[in-house]
C-alpha cells in the first residue's frame, strides 16, 4: 500500500483551509467507496455557509478516511455549516453501518496496511513492539490543509502519543 496522498488535496486552497477527518471502523468496499465519494461530492458542492457557497473537496483515503476541506479565504464556514457537515457524517455512518466518530480507535501503518489500535491498548502495544518510534501513526488531529499535507501520517516519536508511550 502506498502512502501517498498529497496530490490528490486541493493545490489552489489556502493552507489554512480547515480539515476535518473521520476515521471509519472498517474499510469501504469499492461499491461503497463509489457511492460515497459521488455522495459527499455532492455535499461538498452543496454546502452554504449563512446562504453563501462554501469552497470545499471531499476525500475517501485509503478506503478508511474521509476528509473534508474547506478554503475560508472568501467564505467562513459558520457554527450551522460545520452542524450540516456532521449531520452529513452522521448520515453514513447510518447508512453504511460503520463508526466514524470514536477517537479513542487510533491508526497506524504496520506491516502494509491501516490497523486500528484502541487507544487502552496502546501501552500494551508499546511494550511488545507491535508499535514503535518509526510506526507511522495517522494524526486525524490536523486541523489545516497545511498540517494535513505535512504532518498528518507521521511517525509516533513526532505524534502527541510518544511522550504518553515513555513515561514510568
Amino acid at each position: 500500500m502506498k502512502l501517498d496522498y498529497q496530490t490528490l488535496l486541493p493545490q489552489d486552497y489556502s493552507a489554512s483551509s480547515r480539515v476535518w477527518i473521520y476515521q471509519a471502523s472498517r474499510i469501504f468496499s469499492i461499491q461503497e467507496a463509489l457511492e460515497l465519494e459521488s455522495q459527499l461530492e455532492q455535499f461538498t458542492k452543496n454546502w452554504q455557509s449563512h446562504g453563501a457557497p462554501v469552497q470545499a473537496t471531499s476525500l475517501l483515503l485509503f478506503g478508511r478516511f474521509i476528509i473534508l476541506i474547506a478554503d475560508e479565504s472568501n467564505v467562513l464556514v459558520s457554527g450551522c455549516s460545520t452542524d450540516a457537515s456532521v449531520r452529513e457524517i452522521k448520515k453514513i455512518e447510518q447508512e453504511y453501518g460503520v463508526g466514524l466518530f470514536d477517537r479513542t480507535q487510533l491508526a497506524f501503518y504496520v506491516n502494509q496496511k491501516i490497523e486500528l489500535l484502541p487507544l487502552a491498548q496502546l501501552k500494551y502495544a508499546w511494550e511488545k513492539s507491535f508499535i514503535t518510534n518509526e510506526t507511522l501513526y495517522f494524526n486525524n488531529m490536523v486541523g489545516t490543509l497545511k498540517e494535513l499535507a505535512t504532518q498528518w501520517i507521521i511517525p509516533v516519536e513526532k505524534s502527541w502519543l510518544q511522550p504518553k508511550l515513555v513515561q514510568p
